[in-house]
C-alpha cells in the first residue's frame, strides 16, 4: 500500500486534528449527510495542489479554514490556518528522485489566502509538487479522485477535454509539460534570435563604415611602413654623411688655424721690430697701415661670406617648402579658391532667376560651375607658396646687396694688394737695416692670405654640413612625431660605406616628402582608435554570429524534441486507448450483461465561411461547378481542421441504443464508472478515491460495482466514500464521520480485517 495516512487540522469541518490511517487495500468512509465525510475527498484535492477553490466548494482560500461553531461557552473558536498532510510509503520509490522511504506532502492555507507547500517539512513550490506527483501518475484533478457529480464529467466533456483526461490518466502529463516547457523555450529562443539578428542588423552599417576606414588606415599603414623604411635609410646615410664630413673638415681646419695663429704671432713680432726701429721711415708706416687695411677688409669679407651662407640656407628651406606645397596642390582638393571668386559665382547663378525653363536654368547653372572649375583648375599658388616666394625674393634682395658689398670689398682688397705689391717691390730695391723686417711682414701677410683662403673654403663647407645637421635634427623630430620612435631608430653606419652621389640622397628626401603628402591625403596619420573600435565591433558581431548559430542549433534541437514528444505522446496515447478499450469493453459488458463500448480517436470538423477572394480562387481552380451542386450555403463554407479528440461509442444489449445521448441517467452512471475503472486498470494510480459514485446504483448493480472495486483494489489503494451497504462490505477499514453540536466533524473507525482475525 502506498498511502499511509491523511492528517487534517482546521480543514473545513475538522476543527481539531483528525488522522485517517489507510492500512487496508480498501478503506470506507461513511456517515450521514452533512457530517463532513466528503471533506476528506476534498482534502485530498487540496493537498495535491488543486487551485480551483470553487471545485472545493468554496469562494476564497479562507473558506477552507474552520470558522468556529456552537455557542460561545461550548463551541470551539475559529482557526487561523488549515492544513492537510498526506503520508506516502516510498519504499518502492514511486516518487522518482526522492530517496526516502516515507514522503510527506503538506499544504497550509492562512486567513490572508496565502498558501504554503511542504515536502518532508521543507517549503517548496507548487510546481515542484505537481511535477513530483506526475511521476507517480497523481494529479490534483485527475481521474483517481472521482466524486458523484464528476463521474459523468468524462462523458459530458468535449472530445478535446476527454482526450486531456485520458492523457492525464495515461501518465502523459509529464510529456505535455515537457512539451509546453520546450515550446516556451522555443519561443524564448526565437525572441532571442530576433533580438540578436536585430543587433547584427543595427551594427552592420557601422561595421561597413569602419571597414572602409580601416582599409584607408591599412593603406596608410603600408605608406607608414614604406616611409619608415625610407626614413631609416635616409637618416642612416645622412648622419654618416654629416658626421664624416664634419670630422673631416674640422680636422682639416686644425692645421691652417694653427698656422694662421703662428703667422699672426710672427706678424706682431715683425711690426714690433719696425715700430721700435730708430731707422724707420715712411715706408715702414705704410707697411703697417696696409696691413691694418688688409685685415679690416678680410674681416668684413668673412662676415659677409657667413651672412651669405645663412641666406643661402634660408632660401633653400623656402624652396623646399614651395616644392612640398606644389606636390600637394597637384590634387584638386588642396587647391585654394578665394571667397571673392565664390561670391562671383553665386552672383552669376542668382542672375538666372528670370529663366523660367527649368532645363535651360539647369544648363546655365552647370555651364557656370564648369567654367568656374576650369578657370580655377590652373590655380596652384596658395598663401603659403606666395609667402615663401615673397620671403625668397626678400632674401635674394639681401643676398644681391651682400654680393655687391662683397664685390666692393674684394675690389678694395685687390687695390690694397696692388699697393702692397708695389711697396714690396720698392722695399726689395732698397738696402736698409729695416728692410728685413718689412720683407718678413710682407711674407707673413702673403701667407696669411693663402691660409685664410683655405680656412674660408673649409669653413664654408663645414657651415653647409652644420646646416645639414640642423636639418637632420628637425627631420628626426618630425619623423618621431609623425611615425613614432620606430622611424628614428636605425642602425648607424660605420666603417667602409659604399659612396653614392649626393643627388641620390636628395632624391630620397624628395621621395619622403611625396609619401608624407600621400599619407596626409589618406588621413592615415592616426587611426588607432578606429582600428580598436573596428576590432571591438567585429568581435561583437562575431560573438553575436556565434550566439545566433548556437540559438539556431538550440531551436533545431527544441523543434526535434517537440516533434519527438509529439510522436511519443501520440504513440503512447493510441497504445493506451487500445488497452483502455479492452478493459472498457470488459467492464461495460459486466455492468450491462453484454453490449460493447469503445473510445475512438476523432477530429472535430468546423466549417469556416469563405471570403470572396477564396471563392474566386475556387472558381479559377475548377471548384465552382462542384460548389454550385453542393448548394449556395455550402459553397461559401470550407472545412477547418482541429486537434484530435476522443469520442465514446456504446451499444447496449437488447436495446437499439447507439449513442451517449440516448442513455438514461443510471446507464450514463454505469457507463462512466466502467470507463473510469477501465482507465484505472490500464495505468493504475497509487490510490483511487470514489466519492459516492455508487449512489445511483440499484442492489444488483451495486454487487457488480463491489466486484469491480475488489478487482481495482488488486492494483490501486481505494478510499470509498459511500452510503451503499454492498460497497461498505468490501472495505477492510471503515471510518465513520459524525458531527457534534459544535458543528465539528469527528472520526470513528472499525477495523474489519482485524475483527475477522480476532473472531477466528
Amino acid at each position: 500500500m502506498y498511502l499511509k495516512s491523511l492528517e487534517l487540522t482546521g480543514f473545513k469541518s475538522f476543527a481539531k486534528k483528525a488522522t485517517l490511517h489507510f492500512n487496508s487495500p480498501i478503506t470506507g468512509i461513511v456517515g450521514p449527510n452533512g457530517s463532513g465525510k466528503s471533506n476528506t475527498a476534498e482534502a485530498f484535492r487540496f493537498v495535491l495542489g488543486e487551485q480551483s477553490i470553487k471545485s472545493l466548494r468554496g469562494k476564497r482560500g479562507e473558506d477552507m479554514i474552520w470558522n468556529g461553531g456552537g455557542d460561545a461557552s461550548t463551541g470551539s473558536s475559529r482557526a487561523n490556518r488549515a492544513s492537510a498532510k498526506l503520508v506516502f510509503d516510498n519504499t518502492r520509490r514511486i516518487f522518482a528522485g526522492i530517496d526516502f522511504d516515507e514522503v510527506t506532502l503538506e499544504r497550509v492555507v492562512h486567513r490572508d489566502n496565502t498558501n504554503e507547500y511542504l515536502l518532508n517539512g521543507t517549503a517548496v513550490r507548487l510546481k515542484d509538487i505537481t511535477e513530483l506527483l506526475a511521476t507517480a501518475h497523481i494529479g490534483a484533478t485527475g481521474h483517481h479522485i472521482i466524486s458523484q457529480g464528476e463521474a459523468d464529467r468524462i462523458l459530458s466533456a468535449s472530445i478535446r477535454e476527454r482526450r486531456e483526461m485520458i492523457e492525464d490518466a495515461l501518465g502523459l502529463k509529464i510529456y505535455q509539460w515537457k512539451k509546453l516547457e520546450s515550446i516556451r523555450k522555443l519561443e524564448k529562443t526565437e525572441e532571442n534570435m530576433e533580438r540578436v539578428a536585430s543587433l547584427r542588423r543595427e551594427i552592420a552599417p557601422h561595421i561597413r563604415f569602419l571597414k572602409k576606414q580601416v582599409e584607408k588606415i591599412e593603406k596608410a599603414e603600408e605608406l607608414r611602413r614604406e616611409l619608415t623604411t625610407l626614413y631609416k635609410q635616409y637618416f642612416a646615410r645622412e648622419e654618416w654623411y654629416v658626421q664624416t664630413n664634419k670630422e673631416t673638415y674640422s680636422h682639416e681646419l686644425t692645421g691652417p688655424k694653427k698656422e694662421l695663429a703662428e703667422l699672426d704671432h710672427l706678424l706682431i713680432q715683425a711690426k714690433e721690430i719696425l715700430t721700435a726701429s730708430k731707422n724707420k721711415d715712411k715706408k715702414s708706416d705704410e707697411v703697417i697701415a696696409l696691413e691694418h687695411k688688409l685685415a679690416t677688409a678680410r674681416s668684413e669679407k668673412d662676415t659677409i661670406m657667413r651672412e651669405l651662407g645663412r641666406l643661402e640656407g634660408e632660401i633653400s628651406a623656402n624652396k623646399r617648402t614651395i616644392e612640398k606645397e606644389k606636390e600637394k596642390q597637384k590634387k584638386d582638393e588642396f587647391k585654394t579658391v578665394y571667397l571673392k571668386d565664390v561670391e562671383e559665382v553665386i552672383s552669376s547663378i542668382e542672375s538666372f532667376k528670370s529663366i523660367e525653363d527649368a532645363k535651360k536654368l539647369f544648363s546655365e547653372v552647370v555651364a557656370t560651375l564648369k567654367s568656374f572649375v576650369t578657370r580655377h583648375r590652373s590655380i596652384t599658388d596658395s598663401a603659403l607658396i606666395a609667402e615663401s616666394e615673397h620671403e625668397i625674393h626678400a632674401l635674394e634682395s639681401q643676398r644681391h646687396g651682400l654680393e655687391s658689398k662683397l664685390k666692393q670689398i674684394s675690389e678694395t682688397e685687390s687695390h690694397i694688394s696692388r699697393e702692397y705689391n708695389e711697396l714690396k717691390q720698392a722695399i726689395e730695391k732698397e738696402k736698409d737695416t729695416n728692410r728685413d723686417a718689412e720683407k718678413e711682414v710682407f711674407r707673413v701677410i702673403a701667407r696669411q692670405n693663402e691660409v685664410r683662403h683655405v680656412i674660408s673654403d673649409l669653413s664654408a663647407k663645414l657651415d653647409i654640413v652644420i646646416r645639414d645637421e640642423e636639418l637632420l635634427k628637425r627631420e628626426l623630430g618630425e619623423a618621431g612625431i609623425t611615425l613614432g620612435r620606430d622611424a628614428v631608430t636605425y642602425e648607424k653606419m660605420s666603417g667602409h660605406v659604399e659612396t653614392e652621389p649626393r643627388a641620390a640622397q636628395e632624391d630620397r628626401r624628395h621621395q619622403i616628402e611625396k609619401i608624407k603628402i600621400r599619407l596626409e591625403d589618406s588621413g592615415g596619420l592616426g587611426g588607432s582608435e578606429v582600428m580598436k573600435e573596428f576590432r571591438e565591433t567585429e568581435e561583437r558581431d562575431t560573438f553575436l554570429a556565434r550566439e545566433l548559430e548556437d540559438l539556431e542549433k538550440a531551436k533545431t534541437e527544441l523543434k526535434q524534441l517537440i516533434a519527438d514528444l509529439d510522436v511519443r505522446i501520440d504513440v503512447e496515447f493510441k497504445t493506451g486507448i487500445l488497452k483502455i478499450n479492452t478493459e472498457f469493453k470488459k467492464f461495460f459488458a459486466l455492468m450491462f450483461g453484454g453490449g460493447t463500448a469503445e473510445l475512438t480517436v476523432v477530429r472535430e470538423v468546423k466549417r469556416k465561411k469563405k471570403s470572396d477572394l477564396e471563392d474566386l480562387g475556387d472558381a479559377l481552380s475548377g471548384e465552382f461547378d462542384a460548389n454550385t451542386r453542393m448548394g449556395a450555403n455550402d459553397a461559401n463554407e470550407s472545412q477547418e481542421q482541429t486537434p484530435e479528440g476522443l469520442d465514446v461509442n456504446v451499444s447496449l444489449p437488447r436495446k437499439k441504443v447507439k449513442g451517449l445521448m440516448m442513455l438514461s441517467g443510471g446507464e450514463r452512471a454505469l457507463t462512466s464508472i466502467a470507463l473510469l475503472f477501465a482507465i484505472s486498470q490500464v495505468n493504475p494510480p497509487p490510490f483511487i478515491i470514489l466519492d459516492e459514485t455508487d449512489a445511483a446504483l440499484d442492489e444488483a448493480n451495486s454487487k457488480k460495482y463491489g466486484d469491480m472495486i475488489e478487482s481495482l483494489a488488486a492494483h490501486s489503494q481505494l478510499i470509498l466514500i459511500t452510503h451503499n451497504r454492498e460497497t461498505m462490505s468490501r472495505a477492510g477499514v471503515l471510518y465513520g464521520v459524525t458531527m457534534g453540536s459544535d458543528g465539528a466533524s469527528k472520526l470513528l473507525s472499525i477495523q474489519f480485517d482485524e475483527a475477522v482475525r480476532v473472531a477466528k
